[in-house]
């Protein structure tokens, strides 16, 4: 085949291709393993080795925020019925296997997504779903800074400034997450413990885990490509959220 025809037939299957599912094999100690359902079909031949990370980091991170939104709504359980789209586990099936259909583009958030999204659920006066408007806004938004893609190819390039301030913007919002109240002075959404609760901190080693894969596919990337990466400097306390490229 002639090198311009391998370059439109590369072109065509990354275009057509949908978002290969991830499956799990066991290892020696018991850990599972994530493992690309399509890791033996002619989709990994157009892919090197970074974009089989980018594609496992991306769908990780897919997973967590999932389990961090039904963790949410066991949580704080009145939010999932602000939305209307059945139970929790209803809306966490739509928002992460219906992508296709949604787009991001949900009317019980006024169409709201990345840290606009994120914004509306740490407002004190929103009186909607905020575990949605959460969830849709961090997944969306690291959607966002992966190129709108959740599957890449030797023909696809992730700007590493763009994952790097996604990975921010989670530090911040989570920040917020801990410290937002209404005027009564409640927490907006409950989380980790609170005083007297058994200790819990799982809601922040999730988040924790988003923070870290990101951060590592940044720092990746910006070696690979020897791109300079603009590192925050303001505390994630009173920083606000960074826009991407």
């Amino acid at each position: 085949m002639r090198p311009f025809g391998l370059s439109i037939f590369i072109l065509l299957l990354a275009g057509c291709s949908t978002t290969p599912s991830v499956g799990y094999v066991d290892s020696p100690n018991g850990r599972p393993i994530p493992a690309r359902q399509d890791r033996n079909t002619f989709h990994q031949l157009v892919k090197t080795d970074l974009d089989r990370l980018a594609d496992i980091e991306y769908a990780e991170n897919a997973s967590t925020l999932r389990l961090l939104m039904l963790k949410m709504y066991k949580r704080n359980p009145a939010e999932a019925h602000k939305s209307g789209l059945g139970t929790a586990e209803q809306i966490a099936d739509y928002v992460f296997e219906q992508a296709a259909v949604h787009h991001w583009q949900f009317d019980a958030l006024g169409g709201a997504q990345d840290t606009a999204a994120i914004k509306l659920a740490l407002t004190p006066q929103y009186s909607g779903d905020r575990v949605l408007a959460l969830v849709v806004g961090m997944q969306s938004m690291l959607f966002r800074a992966h190129g709108n893609k959740s599957a890449f190819f030797l023909t696809d390039s992730i700007e590493p400034q763009n994952l790097y301030n996604a990975a921010r913007n989670i530090e911040i919002a989570v920040w917020k997450l801990a410290n937002a109240r209404n005027a009564q002075g409640e927490l907006l959404l409950l989380t980790n413990s609170q005083p007297g609760e058994v200790q819990n901190l799982s809601f922040e080693r999730e988040f924790s885990k988003l923070i870290a894969r990101t951060d590592l596919l940044a720092l990746t990337m910006a070696e690979k490509s020897q791109r300079f990466i603009s590192r925050l400097t303001q505390s994630i306390s009173t920083a606000p959220f960074l826009p991407f490229r």
